[in-house]
């Protein structure tokens, strides 16, 4: 795993793209270096049977992203910076073993993810079925000392690729698919 992605503390803005073809024209232009385009994921979110985790503000995800070939598990939460991730190799006996502990798939969710670097930061900008395109602005640190700074860099950066506070999103993409399905019961 890159550099970009270690750390205990996530620093992330989330934006609702009106237009991701005018948004990516923008993030070009600024000639970021590019880890991968299009990638598919699909995330399968755990919590123990009475939603413990999820009333603790915690989340566990076990994604699979091809053809990157990248497998990680991810821990957010409980506090909103909190997030750690680690490289596996294999995301059916991850699945699997988090079951015979007792936990249950409470959300499976798949994603189109393309992740840029510019400098320190990285650029996410996902496409979910039904929900949307984003981008994520985000940098991982262990200093929980740089988190406001960081958080003011990120706002900087956004205006600079045509962002506002009107496009934040504010709720996770387990949050939206969960409104998602209960607006449209099958």
């Amino acid at each position: 795993m890159t550099e970009h992605f270690k750390g205990r503390y996530e620093v992330e803005f989330k934006y609702r793209l009106p237009s991701r073809v005018q948004f990516l024209s923008r993030l070009k232009s600024m000639r970021p270096e590019i880890m991968l385009e299009d990638n598919l994921e699909h995330d399968s979110y755990f919590d123990l049977p009475g939603g413990e985790l999820k009333s603790q503000n915690k989340s566990v995800c076990i994604r699979n992203m091809q053809p990157s070939g990248i497998k990680l598990w991810i821990v957010k939460g409980p506090e909103a910076d909190r997030c750690e991730a680690v490289n596996i190799t294999d995301v059916e006996k991850a699945c699997s073993m988090l079951q015979t502990m007792g936990f249950t798939r409470v959300l499976e969710m798949k994603k189109t993810r393309s992740i840029y670097f510019l400098g320190e930061f990285h650029a996410t900008v996902d496409h979910l079925e039904g929900i949307g395109d984003f981008a994520e602005l985000a940098i991982m640190t262990d200093d929980e000392h740089r988190l406001s700074g960081y958080r003011e860099q990120l706002l900087e950066l956004a205006a600079t690729l045509g962002l506002d506070s009107s496009q934040l999103e504010t709720r996770s993409y387990r949050e939206l698919q969960t409104c998602e399905m209960s607006s449209h019961p099958n």
